[in-house]
C-alpha cells in the first residue's frame, strides 16, 4: 500500500488506496480565462482569492496552481501565487508548470512538502525535474509518453510506468511512494475506446507497483455535451480500477458528489460519517437560506403594507 503524502505549513494530506479519494482543485489556471490572464499580466493577484475560497468550499483536498501567462515570467508568477495561496489555506499545493525554472522558484518558495505536476518519461525531461523533486524532498506526476508518442496501448504505458519507476528510485534516489502515476485519459469523444484501455492501465499499475494515480478528469468529457455527467461516471469507474486522486474542479457539486459517494461504497468513508456530515451541513445551510429569505421577504411586504397605508 502505497502512501504519497503532501504538506502545507500546517496541514497534511495523504493519497493512498486506503483513504479517501483525494480531490485536487484545479481551478488556479489561467488557461481559457482572459480575465485572469489579463490581470497577472498586471501582477494583479486578488482573483486568487476567490477561486481559493471557491475550491476549498466545494470540498478540495489539494489546490493545483498553474501560473502558465504567455507573455510574463512564469517563475515570478509562481513565486507569488504560490505565497498568496498560502496565505489564503493551509491545503496543501500542487506546482503545475511545464517550465522547470518555474519548478524550481515555487518549490524554493513553498513552505510544505508539494507535489510536482509533471514530468514524463523522456530522458531530458526525466534528467531536469527529477533532481528537483529530490532536491526539494517532493513528490511528482509522471507520465507514461516519451519522445516518440503518447501510446494507446496499456501495455506500453505500463512499459514506460516502469522506466519512470527505474530511473526515479535508482538513478535519482525517489521514493516509489512519491511517484503519482496519471495513465493519460483521453478525450472519449475522439476515441471511444479510450476510457477502457486507461481504466486497464490504472489496474495494472495498481497490480505492478501499488502507485498512486491521478488524472486531469475533466479531459475524459472534453468536446462532448453533458461533460458533468461523464466526469460524474468516469471518476467511480477510474477509483475502482484503483485511481487514488484527480485534478479537477471542487466546483460541481455533482462530481465531486459522485466521488464521496464512491468513497463511501467503496469502503473508504467508515460508517458513512463524512457522507452524513456533508449532507447535514448542507441541509443545514439551505435551511438557514430559506429562512433567511423568508425573513426578508416578510419585511419587504411589512415595508409595502406600511407605505400604502
Amino acid at each position: 500500500m502505497r502512501h504519497t503524502v503532501l504538506r502545507s505549513a500546517s496541514r497534511e494530506v495523504v493519497i493512498g488506496a486506503d483513504r479517501p479519494f483525494c480531490v485536487i482543485g484545479e481551478r488556479i489556471n489561467p488557461t481559457g480565462r482572459p480575465v485572469l490572464q489579463a490581470a497577472l499580466r498586471e501582477g494583479d493577484l486578488s482573483i486568487l482569492a476567490k477561486d481559493v475560497a471557491s475550491q476549498v468550499a466545494g470540498g478540495a483536498d489539494v489546490l493545483d496552481v498553474n501560473m502558465g501567462v504567455p507573455l510574463t515570467d512564469e517563475a515570478d508568477l509562481l513565486v507569488a501565487a504560490v505565497r498568496r495561496v498560502q496565505e489564503l489555506t493551509d491545503l496543501p499545493i500542487c506546482l503545475d508548470s511545464s517550465v522547470v525554472e518555474a519548478l524550481e522558484a515555487g518549490l524554493a518558495a513553498y513552505e510544505g512538502r508539494a507535489l510536482v505536476n509533471s514530468v514524463t518519461a523522456e530522458d531530458e525531461r526525466l534528467e531536469a525535474i527529477l533532481p528537483l523533486v529530490k532536491r526539494y524532498d517532493a513528490a511528482v506526476v509522471a507520465l507514461p509518453n516519451d519522445e516518440d508518442e503518447i501510446p494507446m496501448e496499456p501495455e506500453k504505458r505500463l512499459a514506460l510506468t516502469e522506466k519512470i519507476v527505474r530511473v526515479a528510485t535508482q538513478e535519482y534516489g525517489i521514493a516509489v511512494d512519491d511517484i503519482v502515476i496519471d495513465p493519460l485519459a483521453m478525450p472519449i469523444g475522439a476515441d471511444s475506446t479510450v476510457g477502457h484501455k486507461t481504466l486497464e492501465t490504472i489496474r495494472g499499475i495498481r497490480e505492478r507497483w501499488g502507485l498512486n494515480t491521478t488524472c486531469g478528469a475533466s479531459n475524459v468529457s472534453f468536446g462532448m455535451p453533458g461533460r458533468h455527467a461523464l466526469n460524474a461516471a468516469w471518476l467511480p469507474l477510474a477509483m475502482a480500477a484503483g485511481m487514488t486522486s484527480a485534478i479537477m474542479d471542487a466546483r460541481t457539486p455533482h462530481v465531486v458528489d459522485a466521488v464521496r459517494a464512491a468513497d463511501l461504497l467503496l469502503g473508504h468513508d467508515e460508517w458513512g460519517m463524512s457522507w452524513i456530515a456533508t449532507h447535514r451541513a448542507r441541509a443545514a445551510a439551505q435551511a438557514a437560506a430559506d429562512q433567511a429569505a423568508a425573513a426578508a421577504a416578510a419585511e419587504a411586504g411589512g415595508g409595502a403594507g406600511a407605505g400604502s397605508a
